[in-house]
């Protein structure tokens, strides 16, 4: 996965806001000597701010030949830009005093597919509280993994993809294993040679590679050595285990991914995975001490959902993922 690419090392930048506001001046006057007085500053003071300034963007922005000063048309563009750039600058601070004391103007989730019917609505009141504008986001991991890296997104909860991001904070939410589904009357395989066995009846349903959960099982199964024949693959877990349900097939899948299918249980035949241990680990993940406490605190809300709402359900339906599932802490 190409993540590792969208961070890249930024090139300078050619201004700082202080600059900015020297430039606006000298706009607002037409003359280097009026914006010096406007500012409290000395001519030659905001003289050799401008030159750098167009050194420093390889445009000339004021036509000196005409009193006042004229722009050019590179200097006509700064402007505009300039002039929104002060703007939203000066709106910082009185945000950041007024969210110190109340809430957000606006937070950006993203959620897995597979916790969209866990967590979104729970997840959308709770954050209401917190912030004025919340957008809470389903789908496949590995876009909302470069939202959150190109400041789109402020909080991912899904399987960690950016492990060796650095800037980066994580909050566990859940463990729970790879689990098989096959369609209601099927014969459970008890061992992992009982698979091939069982694909030479039904065909595997594929998360497609697209998904975290795709890559992570066609990597166990190359562990245990099962070459399964390519025959239907989907992006979410609604199509996986409706295609199962349906007679279709057999699909590895996790408890949290059928729970979201909202197939009937009375469908479907579910057993642990013949084999070693797999399982999958899903995590809140945000960029490093930008807000706060929110992260750790949205994390363990999430948890306790999770717990409290979702697995007693999937427990009464598979009893034996008392051992095998838990919140993690």
């Amino acid at each position: 996965m190409a993540l590792r690419g969208i961070v890249q090392r930024a090139e300078p930048l050619p201004f700082d806001l202080r600059v900015l506001e020297i430039f606006l001046a000298v706009c607002e006057q037409g003359a280097m000597a009026g914006a010096a007085r406007q500012l409290g500053l000395t001519q030659p003071a905001v003289s050799q701010a401008v030159a750098d300034l167009e050194a420093r963007t390889g445009a000339v922005l004021f036509d000196r030949s005409v009193r006042p000063l004229g722009l050019t048309r590179a200097g006509g563009v700064l402007r505009q830009r300039a002039s929104a750039l002060l703007s939203e600058a000066r709106q910082i601070a009185p945000m950041l005093r007024e969210t110190e004391h109340s809430r957000l103007p606006l937070l950006r989730v993203g959620l897995v597919d597979s916790l969209s019917r866990a967590l979104a609505a729970p997840l959308g009141v709770h954050l209401i509280a917190l912030a004025d504008q919340v957008s809470i986001l389903s789908g496949l991991t590995a876009s909302h993994a470069s939202a959150l890296l190109t400041r789109q997104m402020d909080l991912l909860l899904a399987p960690d993809e950016l492990e060796e991001i650095e800037g980066l904070e994580r909050f566990p939410l859940l463990t729970e294993p790879y689990i098989l589904i096959a369609p209601a009357g099927t014969t459970r395989p008890a061992r992992v040679d009982d698979l091939m066995d069982l694909a030479a009846r039904l065909p595997l349903v594929r998360f497609s590679a697209r998904s975290k959960t795709g890559i992570e099982v066609e990597r166990h199964l190359r562990r245990l050595k099962l070459d399964l024949p390519r025959r239907l693959e989907f992006d979410t877990p609604q199509c996986v285990t409706a295609m199962v349900a349906q007679g279709a097939g057999f699909a590895v899948t996790t408890p949290l991914c059928l729970l979201e299918a909202a197939v009937p249980m009375e469908q479907l035949a579910c057993w642990p995975l013949p084999g070693p241990a797999f399982q999958r680990n899903l995590t809140l993940i945000a960029r490093r001490q930008e807000l706060g406490r929110l992260p750790r605190d949205v994390a363990a809300f999430c948890q306790a959902q999770l717990e409290d709402t979702c697995w007693p359900v999937l427990r009464a339906a598979m009893p034996w993922l008392h051992e095998t599932s838990r919140t993690r802490s």
